[in-house]
């Protein structure tokens, strides 16, 4: 059940049970301003049906979020330090300061689940709401140069029409998730050793009246340390031991299934059940690519904890494969939206209609230009893009043009220029990996990840906006005491 009386408290009326004075220029009271809570309270309590327990009002949910997100806490330290600031007791929408925790720390998970991966993408989309004339005003600079010079790509001969505005810059990245790095061998032994604990518990009511199926434990672990403790492995070695390690949990898989027939799986927790069916898959990927002779599969497990992770071919110098989801994201004027989330492999090139389009949807015109790397200038994308009178960065398909003539010279000017443009989105993936977690999500379920990202993103544009906030401030304070002393 959601509250039906939903009023966001206002900065003079939270209470300070000791004598003292809020300071209004605080981080989290400004946060607080930023953020517009009544309209998102109306839209959460959708979510929620009239019976059961009140249920925690989105401003005390999201705000807990934002908070571990914006200063990396863990979920029992995000309570704590709530717990002890009345800011930030203020920014979750307490109406006064108490020495009580105000949740447990388990039900940040409930939140994150909650809090799916659209709401948090609503709650980005009004935090970054701008009017029309702001993105025309932010990139002035950025539209002069390369529409108004010839050979600035297939659009060159065209001026930008009025309707189109703005630079829309895109790119795509992996957000690594926290597992082991994953091989067969380490896969396959640890599929083994589950399937010997399954074993156990079907076998526990039995126990003392029938005898312990056999499972060469001992025997598969030897075999299994005899190749993983070697250092230089051959790669016949190393298949010889899948080969093994593939017939031991065959044969443990064999033994569940006929303890299933006789007694049901009654027994086995929620999490071992499930682990059973990750298994049964997993058994079947490996002995597919073990019989093959290949080294990739569809929808390949890499993890029996969090079956959703797939490998990532990123082709970077400093790691080939990642092993995560993989996000596309859109830059306008700084701001960051999370436009494509997925745990398969894509090729983010088909998707820049869908970006240009849902760019159309939040400012009402097209960009005058959208700044994409190379995968993303294929013939499709400049036909549409050429359609719509925006011009795509990079030079043009076919034979490349004579050397040292005007039009190559001025070319590579504009190349140059959009190269520097397109380092926003890159500091955007910057930023979230080192200051956010994106470079290693902790979270462990599909959901809860997908949040996680998502509120990444968020907090980075949350910040930015609070430091545009700041600038400005200080210009009307400095520029306010000039024009003072300039009147006297």
């Amino acid at each position: 059940m959601y509250p039906k009386k939903l009023e966001v408290l206002e900065f003079k009326d939270f209470y300070i049970p000791f004598s003292g004075k809020m300071d209004k220029e605080n981080r989290w009271v400004r946060l607080h301003d930023i953020i517009p809570w009544q309209e998102l309270e109306i839209e959460y309590a959708g979510l929620f049906s009239e019976d059961g327990a009140p249920a925690k009002l989105l401003q005390m949910a999201l705000g807990a979020l934002i908070i571990q997100n914006k200063c990396g806490f863990t979920d029992r330290e995000t309570v704590l330090q709530i717990q002890e600031n009345l800011y930030m007791q203020y920014f979750i929408g307490c109406h006064e300061f108490s020495n009580e925790i105000p949740f447990d720390p388990t039900m940040l998970v409930y939140f994150r689940k909650r809090l799916g991966i659209d709401v948090i993408k609503r709650v980005n989309e009004l935090i970054c709401k701008m009017e029309k004339k702001e993105i025309s005003k932010g990139n002035d600079k950025e539209n002069k140069g390369p529409e108004d010079k010839p050979g600035s790509g297939e659009n060159s001969k065209k001026e930008p029409p009025e309707g189109n505005k703005g630079t829309l810059i895109l790119d795509a990245t992996c957000a690594p998730a926290d597992i082991k790095y994953p091989t067969d061998l380490n896969l396959l032994n640890e599929a083994r050793e589950k399937l010997e604990e399954i074993i156990d518990t079907l076998h526990f009511p039995m126990k003392g009246k029938r005898r312990r199926p056999r499972t060469h434990r001992q025997k598969a672990r030897r075999e299994y340390l005899l190749v993983a403790k070697n250092k230089r492995k051959s790669s016949k070695d190393l298949r010889k031991a899948i080969g093994k390690q593939l017939r031991f949990v065959r044969r443990n898989l064999k033994i569940v299934e006929q303890m299933g027939e006789q007694s049901g799986l009654m027994l086995l927790k929620k999490k071992q059940y499930r682990d059973l069916l990750v298994i049964n898959e997993l058994y079947r990927q490996q002995k597919e690519m073990y019989d093959e002779e290949k080294h990739s599969v569809e929808s390949r497990i890499v993890s029996i904890s969090q079956p959703h992770v797939r490998p990532i071919v990123r082709g970077k110098a400093g790691a080939e494969v990642e092993f995560g989801a993989k996000i596309s994201i859109s830059v306008v004027n700084g701001f960051s939206y999370l436009e494509k989330v997925s745990w398969e492999n894509y090729n983010e090139g088909c998707y820049v209609k869908e970006q240009v389009e849902a760019y159309k949807s939040r400012f009402g015109c097209y960009p005058s230009v959208v700044n994409a790397d190379k995968i993303h200038r294929n013939r499709d994308n400049r036909k549409y893009c050429k359609g719509k009178s925006i011009r795509m960065s990079g030079p043009p398909l076919g034979r490349p043009p004579e050397m040292n003539t005007e039009e190559t010279r001025e070319q590579k000017k504009i190349d140059k220029k959009d190269t520097g443009i397109r380092n926003a989105v890159e500091g955007s993936f910057g930023v979230t990996k080192r200051r956010y977690g994106l470079a290693l999500i902790m979270t462990k379920l599909k959901i809860t990840s997908e949040s996680s990202i998502a509120l990444q993103f968020l907090v980075m544009n949350l910040e930015k906006k609070l430091r545009l906030l700041l600038r400005q401030f200080f210009i009307h304070l400095f520029f306010g005491k000039t024009a003072g002393l300039a009147c006297v």
